[in-house]
């Protein structure tokens, strides 16, 4: 089994594509009006309009009403990455900060209000586990 992606549903596509298009630099694929994914080495961020909902069970998915989920990104200088969303992004919840588990992280919360951790692997630990992401 392999994990290869996690939808985020969203009352404007075209608004969270758009974030998530500059906050990564990462282009789009978009499938339909309705729905868009943005691609990685390892796993794709896919973004799909409420209107998509029904199609898998009507009401099982609300817009904006995340509370419990990170969407983390690996990125190779997270210090950087903060300087250049700093502008852009509106809510950050936490300036990069080196976490007890090794890797430095950046958060902060998407249009939607989305918790998106941005971070990089700072001690030898951390960086042997990620070194399959990085090559």
């Amino acid at each position: 089994m392999n994990l290869v992606s996690i939808r985020v549903i969203t009352d404007d596509v075209a608004r969270l594509v758009d974030f998530y298009e500059r906050a990564t630099g990462v282009g789009a694929t978009w499938s339909t009006e309705d729905f868009a994914e943005l691609r990685t080495a390892s796993g794709t961020l896919a973004i799909g309009s409420t209107r998509t909902v029904p199609l898998f069970a009507p009401g099982s998915a609300r817009p904006a009403d995340n509370r419990s989920v990170v969407i983390e990104f690996l990125v190779d200088d997270v210090d950087r990455v903060h300087r250049n969303l700093t502008g852009f992004v509106a809510d950050f919840v936490r300036e990069p900060t080196t976490m007890p588990w090794g890797n430095r992280a950046l958060l902060f919360r998407d249009p939607d209000g989305n918790l998106v951790n941005f971070f990089t692997p700072v001690t030898p630990a951390a960086v042997e586990k990620f070194a399959a992401f990085t090559r």
